[in-house]
């Protein structure tokens, strides 16, 4: 693994005691998928291997993947929204810059931001990845 992300790079702050987490879109464990609203990155252990707080408020170390329908049990994915409202993967994660996947396989890079895009306006050039609150 190269240089690890910044704790602070999976979290967002918005004062006080309110935080919120690097939001975890899908999950699979014991052969399900699991569509989640609560489940968030704890922390990272590889480069595509993160600890994962999961729905049942279990933790457990599971690998990022792009596939929208999960086949492997201890993989999860993270959805990304592009500026142009398209929907995509996060293959890797970097300071500044995620690398993603789209539905039709193309690849890309972009900065990112934390936060829920409810007004659909995510700044261009720039992608947002969905967060969960404490």
């Amino acid at each position: 693994m190269g240089r690890p992300i910044k704790k602070s790079k999976f979290v967002s702050s918005f004062g006080g005691v309110t935080a919120a987490k690097i939001a975890v879109s899908n999950y699979r464990t014991g052969g399900s998928n699991t569509a989640s609203t609560t489940a968030y990155i704890v922390s990272q252990r590889g480069s595509q291997q993160f600890k994962i707080h999961l729905d049942d408020s279990s933790e457990e170390v599971m690998t990022l993947v792009t596939k929208a329908t999960l086949d492997t049990n201890g993989t999860f994915n993270v959805v990304l929204n592009l500026d142009d409202s398209t929907v995509a993967y996060v293959s890797k994660f970097f300071n500044n810059t995620v690398h993603y996947t789209k539905a039709d396989g193309t690849n890309g890079h972009v900065p990112y931001t934390l936060g829920t895009d409810i007004d659909r306006a995510i700044e261009s050039g720039k992608a947002n990845i969905d967060i969960v609150s404490e």
